[in-house]
């Protein structure tokens, strides 16, 4: 499916879909991947929606992985922050159907105010072009059709 309109060439922006690629700025990709509104198309290490892991939706956001210390508890604000330049939201286009995440997956985001939002790849790609085209700080982490199946 085609996504065409006007779009800002220095955005990144879905531009159309099918049953085994995603294309991104006319390009076509044949496996999943991530991307915010600027910057790099990456690769997303995720074959099917039961890859999807804490570690792996904290990498699309660009936080890395969470250290914990033993002896946090003692102080009152030990708690993660959210960091000033962390996405608004997620959106993980699942494939074909819509397949929601186990809370596990998403709480760490989610308890930093980060949303997390899984919907089919099709819903996922608009979604992040109207939150892209209004100045949002959108990810979108799209699946292929062929790659989401559980």
């Amino acid at each position: 499916m085609e996504l065409r309109t006007e779009s800002n060439p220095a955005f990144n922006t879905v531009t159309a879909f099918g049953r085994d690629y995603i294309e991104i700025n006319e390009v076509p990709y044949g496996h999943a991947v991530y991307f915010g509104p600027t910057g790099e198309i990456k690769p997303w290490a995720v074959q099917t929606v039961a890859d999807i892991s804490a570690s792996l939706l904290r990498d699309v956001a660009g936080l890395g992985a969470v250290t914990t210390d033993p002896l946090a508890f003692l102080d009152a604000d030990a708690a993660e922050q959210k960091p000033a330049d962390a996405p608004e939201v997620i959106l993980i286009g699942t494939g074909l159907k819509q397949h929601f995440l186990p809370p596990h997956v998403t709480q760490s985001l989610l308890a930093l105010g980060i949303g997390v939002e899984s919907m089919s790849t099709q819903a996922a790609a608009r979604t992040y072009n109207i939150l892209m085209s209004e100045g949002r700080h959108v990810i979108a982490a799209l699946l292929p059709y062929e790659d989401a199946t559980l």
